[in-house]
């Protein structure tokens, strides 16, 4: 790449890709794979010259930048990632970039976005960038059971599960909504970001909360009307297109080629909402600057460049990332994506909307988190055990790792010194 001896022995030892064209170093956890890492580079090399794109895996992302701006010899210009690579990295080893924002003027973040970039201070540690979501994936054939006078972009969770009965019912008894409950698949995030936020507003304090109980009590009847080998599934995009089910949710990536073949004939919907409305689960990307960056200047360029309108959507068009400003979608897009699009957006700008996100802060103790909702869907939903029960044992699981880790809790929940299940 032409970084430096000293840039390429600490990209041996950490596990940097160190293919690039040379210049200012971008750091980043997002698009590792080698065709996705390409095509960026190509949007890269015509919006930034003078910049050359390193991936890095997410755990010795942190490590590095905090020996490097530790040491004070930071050979890196611009960090890119998810809000949970970032965020544990504010107010040490970041530039403040409120000035920056206020620079760029308002150009249609979220406010949601706005505030998670301000890491729970009152200053922005990081620049908005994309974003991916989980949506719904309905054939046409499936809206046609919809309950009468439901609005298929507006459900509730009472509606869904009514859809999913009157569905089964009207397909000999063989259900047509599958959820991706396979070994590798995202079933823990629809409890974390979508179900218990919906039911009771938050993922970690109310995880042994009545309303939590009632939200188990839902998905037991909602599994009841689930295609069986949903327990198989990883990514859904394939029993859709097989035909095996005709209603699923997943990440957008995980949907995006079951509409390829007829996309005439597909919709995507957002999540339904609960009581304490629609919970949604976004995973974030920001751009930041490292304290004692090797090109501020440049840096801030680049930040510019890719939250300008036509950018993220290039970025959106060749890498599958939404934008995070306003921006109107192209209608040229591939089929899904522009489905996908609209579907994401209706769950961001809904009036009740709850903004989850993936555990923020837990490195390499994230999977022993996401293990306790897998644990309890196994146990309540696959094995019908008592609920309460399960979820007062889950949560002294749960808690017993907050406390080893001593970290705040994570949106939707409030953001005290140390998370705590209540």
């Amino acid at each position: 790449m032409g970084i430096g001896a000293t840039a390429l022995t600490a990209a041996a030892c950490t596990g940097f890709a160190t293919s690039g064209s040379g210049g200012m170093i971008f750091l980043s956890t997002q698009f590792r794979p080698a065709a996705e890492a390409e095509r960026f580079r190509h949007l890269l090399a015509g919006t930034a010259p003078g910049v050359s794109y390193v991936t890095i895996e997410d755990s010795p992302f942190a490590s590095q930048v905090r020996s490097q701006v530790g040491a004070g010899s930071t050979q890196i210009g611009l960090l890119g990632g998810l809000h949970g690579d970032l965020a544990p990295l504010a107010g040490g080893y970041l530039d403040d970039l409120s000035g920056l924002l206020g620079d760029l003027g308002n150009r249609g973040w979220s406010a949601d976005y706005l505030r998670l970039a301000k890491v729970g201070t009152d200053r922005t540690w990081y620049i908005p960038w994309a974003a991916a979501s989980y949506v719904l994936a309905a054939h046409v054939d499936a809206l046609e059971h919809l309950p009468s006078g439901a609005d298929a972009t507006s459900l509730t969770y009472d509606q869904f599960l009514d859809w999913a009965i009157a569905a089964r019912r009207a397909n000999g008894n063989r259900p047509v909504l599958g959820l991706p409950a396979g070994p590798k698949g995202l079933l823990h995030r629809f409890i974390q970001g979508y179900l218990l936020p919906s039911f009771t507003g938050g993922q970690i304090t109310t995880f042994r909360s009545n309303e939590a109980v009632t939200a188990w009590q839902y998905f037991r009847e909602l599994w009841a009307n689930c295609a069986p080998s949903s327990t198989t599934y990883d990514f859904m995009q394939e029993p859709l297109d097989s035909g095996e089910v005709r209603v699923a949710w997943d990440h957008v990536v995980r949907l995006v080629h079951a509409p390829e073949r007829d996309p005439q004939n597909w919709h995507m919907l957002p999540a339904p909402r609960g009581g304490h409305g629609l919970g949604y689960m976004a995973v974030l990307a920001g751009l930041a600057i490292p304290q004692g960056s090797t090109d501020p200047e440049l840096a801030q360029r680049t930040i510019d460049a890719f939250t300008r309108p036509d950018t993220q959507t290039a970025l959106l068009r060749s890498n599958g990332f939404f934008p995070v400003v306003h921006t109107t979608i192209p209608d040229d897009l591939p089929p899904a994506v522009g489905l996908e699009a609209d579907a994401v957006r209706r769950q961001q700008q809904a009036p009740d909307a709850i903004l989850s996100l993936p555990p923020v802060g837990l490195g390499q103790r994230e999977g022993e988190v996401s293990k306790v909702f897998q644990d309890s869907f196994r146990s309540i939903v696959l094995g019908g055990a008592d609920i309460r029960s399960t979820v007062d044992q889950q949560a002294r699981v749960l808690q017993g790792i907050l406390d080893d880790l001593k970290v705040p809790c994570w949106a939707p929940d409030p953001a005290a010194a140390m998370c705590r299940v209540e």
